[in-house]
């Protein structure tokens, strides 16, 4: 029942991960890069990553195990309290958008052309009236990832995919005048049908109304760090990104796609790693078990790893293949094409420092000990505002100065963990892949020949590079072969 369970759910993620690139996929071929495409990217992206960054992962840190063991009446009743005050202050931030949305646009898309910025005022006046739905859904999830609903929680995301692609297949067949609208239109449905589904999973009939102290909030210092061990990361990338908007039009639109490339293995395979080996990892600390421990962390180490360099030696074989399959029509030009699988190869490299900061933030967690990855993530993020002041706009400095700054937050996370981290790092195993790694970016170098193989030759081999970085783990590793 439960393998049933967790397939199902494993199967919904995938597609909702998908499902997202092909949302993706459909704005590069309606919009091109262009203004019309900063434009439409921004304003479909910013609810959800102001729910993400605000609350989303706060929420599962703090109210997930503060409603272990509870009565579902008490459960219901923190959950209303929590969407009570989230929802009305968020509305207040909407509010404040709404009227300030001018010189909101300049930090967000910067390099947007004179023509389009009554379009991108438009944008964000749309994108504010979907914030409160946005952080009611983060709510309402968090209640089904306690209830154990994987399936109605990650399904919720193909309903808002599905009926986001909806509106911009019909944007994309009306006037440009006129397509922020329809795309306005469709996101304020899309938020309104993830709702609804929502509403109609939440288990109903809890019980009698619990007194007011008994849905009393955990601590604010509790919410402070979980709201910063979450967003922040998440504030990197959208940060890189709006610098980049500063160098034209379209800059916005490609580094969002060549951030995608390396998007679907980070969250599919190295923060699903970290996440699936989370529970291990807790119990043995828990159980002062330090050979349980040992092993528990290795093995995350090493899959997370192994994987890492397998998606990057893809990435570095296949980038133009993979963007022309993803972006390569429509509207999309081939100079823009390029530039995507340019910059994806260059954040490709970035996948190892994360695969290292994955499975600290595990440990970490595991241990209670989050504020030094606060710390770290909260300096890179003054950094790259820094970097972005100075006049480094363009998308490949910053993806790699992304790259620099996860390093510097791997290092800062590895050495949170303490001198165990010695005997917890599997050297062998990181040193194979590494290897793999290096000898694929070697056969490779070069990115006209790699765009010369052709689309199918070029998935081919970006397969078949990925697959032989981590067999030879696999084979060379005991690390790796335990970690199933």
């Amino acid at each position: 029942m439960f393998l049933k369970a967790g397939a199902l759910s494993l199967a919904l993620l995938l597609a909702s991960r998908v499902l997202g690139l092909v949302r993706e996929s459909a704005l590069a071929g309606a919009f091109g890069a262009s203004g019309l495409a900063d434009v439409a990217v921004l304003m479909l992206t910013l609810p959800d990553w102001v729910a993400g960054v605000l609350a989303s992962g706060a929420l599962a840190y703090v109210l997930v195990p503060a409603w272990a063991g509870q009565p579902a009446a008490q459960v219901a009743a923190t959950q209303r309290v929590v969407a009570l005050r989230l929802v009305t202050g968020v509305a207040l931030l909407a509010l404040l958008l709404a009227l300030w949305r001018e010189p909101a646009l300049a930090w967000l898309a910067g390099g947007l052309p004179a023509a389009w910025r009554p379009a991108g005022a438009w944008a964000l006046l749309w994108s504010a009236m979907a914030l409160p739905s946005a952080l009611l859904a983060a709510v309402w999830a968090t209640r089904l990832q306690h209830e154990q609903d994987f399936t109605g929680m990650y399904a919720a995301n193909l309903v808002v995919n599905g009926v986001l692609i909806a509106a911009i297949a019909l944007a994309a067949m009306v006037a440009p005048d006129s397509a922020i609208q329809w795309l306005g239109a469709g996101l304020l449905a899309a938020m309104l049908a993830r709702l609804v589904w929502l509403h109609w999973r939440i288990p109903t009939g809890a019980g009698d109304p619990v007194p007011a102290p008994a849905a009393a909030l955990p601590r604010v210092s509790l919410w402070l760090w979980a709201a910063l061990s979450a967003g922040l990361p998440l504030a990197l990338p959208f940060a890189a990104r709006s610098i980049a908007s500063q160098s034209g039009p379209g800059a916005l639109a490609t580094f969002n796609y060549a951030w995608k490339l390396v998007e679907l293995p980070l969250l599919l395979a190295i923060q699903l790693v970290a996440t699936l080996a989370l529970p291990a990892i807790a119990k043995a600390f828990a159980a002062e078990d330090q050979a349980a421990a040992r092993r528990a962390v290795r093995s995350a180490f090493a899959l997370a790893w192994a994987l890492a360099c397998g998606a990057a030696a893809a990435l570095l074989v296949g980038a133009p293949a993979i963007a022309s399959l993803l972006f390569g029509w429509g509207r999309m030009d081939g100079a823009a094409i390029a530039r995507v699988a340019q910059w994806g190869a260059i954040a490709a490299w970035g996948l190892l420092p994360q695969a290292l900061i994955a499975v600290a933030l595990a440990v970490l967690a595991g241990r209670g000990r989050m504020k030094p990855a606060v710390l770290a993530y909260g300096a890179a993020l003054a950094l790259l505002l820094v970097a972005g002041a100075s006049g480094w706009t363009g998308g490949a400095q910053l993806m790699w100065l992304l790259n620099v700054l996860f390093g510097l937050v791997a290092i800062a996370t590895i050495a949170a963990l303490g001198a165990q981290v010695r005997s917890w790092l599997p050297w062998r195993a990181m040193a194979i892949s590494l290897a793999g790694l290096a000898v694929v970016a070697a056969l490779s170098f070069g990115a006209s020949s790699a765009a010369a193989w052709g689309l199918w030759t070029g998935l081919a081999a970006a397969a078949a590079a990925g697959l032989l970085v981590v067999a030879a783990t696999w084979w060379g590793s005991i690390d790796l072969r335990s970690a199933r």
